[in-house]
């Protein structure tokens, strides 16, 4: 069984940090269920462990937070709704390369339900769209945007952290950083793609998307 939970309101990094780090490890001792954790955070930049300190812009805009999941720096914030997924592996395969495809075809499949077609990048991390509504990049290359962004750690064949999907944030709050290092390409939000859904319909999409490819 994988419990759902829902955290209403804003949830500081900090706490949701000491509460994945809790399950997870109960999860890896037998004494928990596995948890999708769907929360919105206050406005604030992480550092993965592929950071590097030329990409954070604005250090003094938000609080920046050290963390061990992978990837380079994102921001989270209102409007994004944020998946920590805490999934024993143990029970699911000891395949993290394939535990990684599954996120994103778990964010893919979410994504499809209001017809966004979402694809993946060799050597760019997360989930992207194309923009052919938007000049040509500095390559002659249509224009894509990250909707959403992939950032995992696993111990002990447990994972924790997760996903981010922009539903409706402040797109102007990336520019404090070099998200995920990628300076080609822009980041959009299924609002800013005229698409006006809710936080609640982003979550039912979730939960199908995660049954669809989980099981």
């Amino acid at each position: 069984m994988v419990e759902w939970r829902i955290s209403q309101g804003l949830t500081e990094y900090e706490a949701a940090l000491e509460v994945m780090e809790a399950r997870a490890d109960a999860i890896a001792r037998g004494e928990a269920e596995e948890l999708i954790w769907l929360v919105e955070h206050p406005p604030l930049y992480t550092a993965g462990t592929s950071a590097k300190i030329s990409d954070l812009v604005a250090p003094d805009r938000f609080p920046v937070y050290e963390t061990r999941r992978g990837g380079q720096y994102t921001y989270h914030g209102p409007g994004q709704r944020v998946a920590y997924a805490m999934l024993d592996l143990n029970t699911r395969g000891r395949d993290v390369r394939k535990f990684v495809a599954d996120m994103e075809a778990w964010v893919i499949a979410a994504l499809a339900e209001f017809n966004i077609t979402g694809e993946i990048r060799e050597g760019r991390v997360g989930v992207w769209v194309e923009r052919p509504d938007k000049p040509l990049t500095i390559t002659g290359k249509i224009a894509e945007d990250k909707v959403a962004a992939i950032g995992l750690r696993i111990r002990k064949w447990v994972s924790f952290h997760g996903l981010s999907i922009n539903v409706e944030p402040d797109l102007e709050h990336f520019s404090g950083i070099v998200p995920c290092g990628i300076t080609e390409y822009g980041v959009t939000s299924l609002v800013d793609l005229g698409l006006p859904v809710t936080m609640d319909d982003v979550d039912l999409a979730l939960r199908r998307g995660f049954t669809t490819v989980f099981g």
